[in-house]
């Protein structure tokens, strides 16, 4: 696990410790508008200085026809005066169901990484999905599509001894055409504890970028749930001297809005 990994899941379990408001999760897509968020902070001081936050909301619009999925993901790392993970993350996503088992999808995402090596990622695609399990237990569906992407790779330049970064020199944008492919995987082992596993994989000449958010939530009530979360970032192509996979692992508070029935 990376730096801002480790400071991350102390420092959200020491907030869970000390009692401090987190939130969101939902158990089930209900017609109309839905949501969930989740998010943690803690502040130490003494004889260590740790920030770290993470949050994430997830909005959805779901019609007989439609299924509407927009998802937002900060996170923040600091330690010792060094800011050592900042991150976010934006997907929409728009599903048209054709039969009860195909799909099409349009997608617009966008990443500003300021440890992975580059400025930005931002690409839109659209392509087909199948749902190959959709019952009230498990739900498993997979999808490949084509779209466009724009990145721009940046030099980071670090201090020796800190590891602060103290330059950052932006290279060529680029663009390119690029093959997309995601899994999202849903089990309930009982009616307070699931698993959820969601794949998302960009591909082309410059990076191939792949994303694995993986969550275990179990419900408190019908408002509250605990999830722990282990996600993986990997980039094949980074700046030099940059890492090309980020882990972290979260534990977190949930709440679910509207509440479940």
């Amino acid at each position: 696990m990376s730096i801002a990994g480790q400071s991350l899941l102390r420092s959200i379990i020491g907030a869970l410790l000390i009692g401090v408001p987190i939130s969101a999760g939902a158990e089930d897509l209900p017609q109309g508008f839905s949501g969930k968020g989740q998010a943690g902070y803690v502040m130490s001081r003494g004889n260590s200085e740790t920030d770290a936050a993470n949050a994430k909301v997830d909005l959805f619009l779901l019609t007989p026809e439609w299924k509407h999925a927009f998802t937002l993901e900060g996170l923040y790392g600091r330690s010792a005066q060094v800011t050592s993970a900042e991150r976010w993350d934006l997907r929409l996503q728009s599903d048209y169901t054709i039969t009860t088992k195909l799909f099409s999808f349009g997608a617009l995402a966008y990443q500003d990484d300021r440890f992975s090596g580059f400025q930005y990622q931002a690409s839109a695609s659209g392509g087909l999905g199948y749902k190959f399990f959709d019952s009230d237990t498990t739900k498993l569906s997979a999808q490949a599509g084509v779209g466009y992407r724009v990145l721009r790779p940046e030099i980071l330049v670090k201090d020796a001894d800190s590891g602060a970064v103290i330059s950052r020199t932006p290279l060529e944008r680029e663009s390119e055409a690029v093959g997309t492919a995601g899994v999202d995987f849903m089990h309930q082992f009982n009616s307070s504890t699931k698993l959820t596993n969601k794949l998302i994989v960009e591909s082309g000449s410059s990076n191939t970028s792949i994303k694995n958010d993986l969550a275990l939530e179990v419900k408190m009530s019908k408002k509250l749930a605990l999830a722990a979360g282990y996600s993986v970032l990997h980039n094949t192509k980074p700046a030099d001297d940059v890492k090309r996979t980020d882990t972290i692992t979260t534990l977190n508070v949930v709440y679910a809005f509207p509440t479940p029935q």
